[in-house]
């Protein structure tokens, strides 16, 4: 029942999921952070079981932090996407992860964000949603997108895609996590309650 969206702007990009950890019919917590910082520049927002989003996440931040310790290189955007998606895949035929991501970071060729699925899909876009929500909210993404667009503009467009699910989707996500990544790094705007 995860829910994220992305929106890359014109020189920012910002991703949102649902703050609620469930198992089952359950749930189980109300303040959960499904966006991990996996360096400065770089933010995954993911969706899936608890523990293969937990994994996974923590699998790929440490080994990017690995990558740079070893070679003095910090990977860009670009590789950080292609890198995951090569773990997806290469996990995808031993023991599979059920994760969905959005990698999202800003580096010299500007913002980018990466959709990745499960079954280790990927595509460079610039907006995106994993999830039931994705049902609901690519309409008005692709609705109010604009390449020029501003953070006040995308939390905008955010706030309808939160609205739309309030209203229409059958179980109640009332809270939401929102991070900016941008040439200063990351930042994570106050909690949205709906």
């Amino acid at each position: 029942m995860d829910s994220a969206l992305g929106l890359r702007g014109k020189d920012f990009v910002l991703l949102a999921t649902d703050g609620h950890a469930e198992f089952s019919v359950l749930r189980l917590k109300d303040d959960e952070d499904k966006i991990i910082t996996i360096d400065k520049n770089k933010l995954m927002a993911a969706g899936g079981p608890s523990a293969d989003r937990t994994m996974f996440c923590e699998y790929i931040q440490k080994n990017i932090h690995l990558y740079r310790l070893r070679n003095g290189v910090t990977l860009s955007v670009r590789a950080a996407a292609n890198f995951t998606r090569g773990e997806l895949a290469y996990y995808l035929r031993r023991n599979p992860y059920q994760v969905n991501v959005l990698l999202a970071g800003h580096d010299e060729e500007g913002p980018s964000l990466y959709w990745m699925d499960y079954i280790a899909s990927m595509a460079k876009v610039s907006r995106g949603a994993h999830g039931y929500a994705a049902y609901f909210v690519m309409s008005i993404l692709d609705r109010h997108w604009k390449p020029d667009m501003t953070e006040e503009e995308a939390i905008e467009v955010a706030k309808l895609c939160f609205d739309e699910l309030k209203r229409r989707f059958l179980i109640s996500q009332s809270s939401f996590v929102v991070k900016i990544v941008d040439k200063d790094g990351v930042r994570t705007l106050p909690r949205f309650a709906i």
